[in-house]
């Protein structure tokens, strides 16, 4: 095993370590930057249009899709059972709990995460972030941060809109399409899903989602190497590593919530 060199391990690991130290002391920042951030709003304000507005149209139509496969597979699988009438309670709880959340998250970074990391990126490589050391500019606070509270602000938003319209599709299918009674479809979800149980829920994964997701695109961003195979790399490390934390903390948060 003349290969294996028991320094280039330690040395692998100590950069690790070191890189995370480095992740955990940015965010850190980056919660505390919310007071001055907010104090020049405009620039969060661009960033939530850029972010949201134009995300809103792959999550929009996604949402209308899952809701009408939710609304056919539900109601097949209810109909066994004779209960075809909780088909709006089905989709909606599926909807508000887990899937508007999480789906949202992952089309949230394959689209914003990766816009977000590839603009850092570039200014990086452009030089844009060293002039702004150079001339006494935090680029934490002029870049990273309105850009960080903008996804932490749209993502909740995003989710939102992505359980109505997969409502709006679930009911397309099963009542206009198959002929729920309409009444039916919408007095289930009235007096079956629970705002503080349910949508809170939902509520709070989708602003936790938007957190990390955000958060490790900007991440990614500011530290990819200064050249155009670095912020492609780092572009997708945002994809995966942004996918595989939603799916590890959607498993975390439903276990919390559905336990305590």
């Amino acid at each position: 095993m003349s290969w294996y060199k028991p320094a280039d391990a330690g040395f692998a690991t100590r950069s690790k370590l070191a890189n995370m130290g480095y992740a955990a002391r940015l965010f850190f920042k980056l919660l505390l930057s919310i007071v001055p951030t907010f104090r020049r709003f405009g620039l969060v304000r661009d960033q939530i249009h850029f972010l949201g507005n134009y995300s809103m149209a792959i999550i929009a139509v996604s949402g209308l899709f899952v809701g009408f496969v939710f609304g056919l597979q539900g109601y097949y699988t209810l109909q066994r059972y004779g209960s075809s009438e909780a088909l709006g309670l089905l989709v909606t709880l599926s909807l508000v709990r887990e899937l508007g959340p999480v789906v949202t998250a992952l089309l949230f970074a394959g689209r914003a995460g990766t816009s977000l990391t590839a603009e850092i990126g570039l200014m990086k490589a452009g030089e844009q972030i060293s002039v702004m050391e150079m001339m006494a500019v935090d680029p934490i606070q002029r870049v990273l941060a309105p850009r960080f509270w903008a996804g932490v602000i749209a993502m909740p938003l995003l989710a939102a809109v992505f359980s109505a319209m997969g409502v709006i599709g679930g009911w397309a299918v099963g009542v206009v399409m198959i002929g729920v009674d309409s009444g039916s479809f919408w007095s289930q979800i009235q007096g079956g899903v629970d705002v503080w149980q349910d949508v809170g829920n939902g509520v709070i994964k989708s602003f936790v989602f938007g957190l990390t997701v955000t958060f490790i695109a900007v991440f990614q961003g500011f530290e990819a190497q200064a050249t155009p195979e670095g912020v492609a790399s780092a572009t997708t490390r945002t994809v995966v590593m942004a996918s595989l934390a939603v799916l590890g903390l959607d498993f975390i948060l439903t276990a919390m919530m559905f336990t305590i």
